[in-house]
């Protein structure tokens, strides 16, 4: 007993009531309003970008998803729901630097990968992803990424294509990369879930 008493809490409090555990986390403990929450509060870039408010998860998940949707038209609203959904762990672990990942390794994947198992089974999207959507959302997260990059955190043109290659088929004046409020992408995050998921649930 005194042992389990000792051991670190790993699980965390959300605004929904629900209390999710970071090492086994259920699907039941998931909730779309406290994802769209935390990810509008999450900054890309470590809060390394111009304007007057962070440029956060939840609008670069719309972004990706915008892209993605028009660099495949016929794409299925689940899949769209996917790409939406493609930073949802970032909720909870927030959005840790591509070269910190890189130095933590593996324990933070483990744990990504099981909030992101959870997250789309709480939504009933498969949640073994095909290698083929893997690869064309995370194009779109490239795009995304290369905009980003060179708008708003300061890279140049030359460095950013070296590390996510140089976008085609897009301007930037294609995409909204004005940061905004987060309670502003709050609500657009979750109005675009649900009009995913109305188009979802109707084409079945």
């Amino acid at each position: 007993m005194a042992d389990r008493q000792n051991q670190p809490r790993a699980w965390q409090r959300m605004l929904s009531g629900r209390r999710l555990d970071l090492l086994d986390p259920s699907p039941l403990d998931i909730e779309i309003s406290d994802i769209a929450h935390g990810l509008a509060r999450v900054a890309r870039w470590n809060g390394q970008t111009t304007g007057d408010h962070a440029f956060s998860v939840a609008q670069h998940s719309l972004i990706v998803e915008f892209i993605f949707t028009h660099t495949h038209p016929r794409a299925t609203a689940e899949d769209r729901l996917v790409a939406l959904l493609h930073d949802a762990p970032e909720y909870v672990i927030g959005d840790m630097i591509s070269p910190f990942k890189a130095i933590v390794g593996g324990d933070y994947k483990t744990v990504e990968q099981r909030l992101e198992e959870a997250v789309l089974r709480r939504f009933s999207l498969p949640s073994s992803i095909s290698p083929d959507l893997k690869a064309r959302i995370k194009r779109a997260d490239s795009i995304s990424a290369y905009f980003e990059a060179t708008l708003l955190a300061g890279f140049s043109e030359s460095e950013a294509g070296k590390f996510f290659g140089r976008p085609r088929g897009f301007t930037r004046d294609m995409l909204s990369l004005k940061p905004l409020p987060a309670t502003q992408v709050q609500s657009d995050f979750f109005r675009r879930f649900e009009e995913l998921d109305d188009q979802r649930n109707n084409a079945v």
